[in-house]
């Protein structure tokens, strides 16, 4: 593939100030994008990246937005409009909370819920409005999605409706967008650092993934064939089928 696959294109990437989000953004600078990097709280960590991406001669843009907010989510698009036009939508943004179906309160569920659905929505929504011929959405899933479990609880149900929105939005933006998914395994450690070391001894493939297989496979799907549409692809080293 091309270092320049993406070259001309603008993609807006959702939580792009850190952790995957951040591996994404350069990803997708390297091969040429130029990227509105995305945060909710995360100003110095922004800053940091869109200096990062400029070195690699590249053009970023830094937007922030609560996305628990509905209205914030909401009016993101029409903001980042007001600088660039977009081509891709990586809806990446995303809480994970170790909480039982027990410990779940009434808000850990609507706050789950707000970031991991309701925002992913309204974006989707607010992107198909402008976008062209040709535009991508990309969700960011789990491998939980397809393989609901008890852990996780909130944080599984969300992302598990966002696999089946991914599917919906891409029936209804059709012909003119192509929504994909890209469910993920282990790739990083938690950001609360519970690393629970049998995680691998359950992956068929006996590691964790190098967050560079995740990025490989996030921009075939930005540069994919347009017959390509409501797929999700798993990069989790097979955990999804045991």
């Amino acid at each position: 593939m091309s270092d320049q696959a993406l070259h001309g294109k603008t993609i807006l990437i959702t939580g792009a100030a850190r952790r995957l989000g951040r591996a994404f953004a350069l990803a997708c600078a390297r091969a040429g994008a130029e990227i509105v990097i995305h945060h909710s709280h995360s100003d110095s960590d922004a800053s940091i990246l869109r200096d990062e991406i400029t070195r690699l001669d590249r053009r970023a843009w830094i937007v922030q937005a609560d996305l628990s907010d509905s209205s914030q989510a909401g009016g993101l698009i029409p903001l980042v409009n007001k600088s660039t036009p977009l081509h891709g939508l990586v809806n990446c943004a995303a809480i994970f909370e170790p909480l039982t179906l027990d410990t779940t309160s009434p808000d850990a569920w609507q706050r789950h819920l707000a970031i991991n659905l309701t925002a992913p929505f309204l974006l989707s929504q607010a992107f198909a409005r402008q976008a062209g011929e040709g535009a991508r959405i990309i969700n960011i899933l789990d491998w939980r999605a397809l393989r609901p479990g008890a852990d996780h609880f909130p944080y599984t149900v969300s992302k598990s409706a966002l696999a089946a929105m991914t599917k919906s939005l891409a029936i209804a933006l059709a012909p003119r967008i192509t929504v994909n998914g890209l469910a993920l395994g282990a790739i990083l450690p938690p950001a609360d650092g519970d690393i629970n070391p049998d995680i691998i001894k359950i992956v068929p493939l006996k590691r964790w993934a190098q967050a560079g297989e995740a990025e490989q496979v996030l921009i075939f799907l930005l540069t994919c064939p347009a017959y390509i549409t409501g797929e999700i692809i798993h990069v989790d080293g097979g955990r999804h089928l045991v």
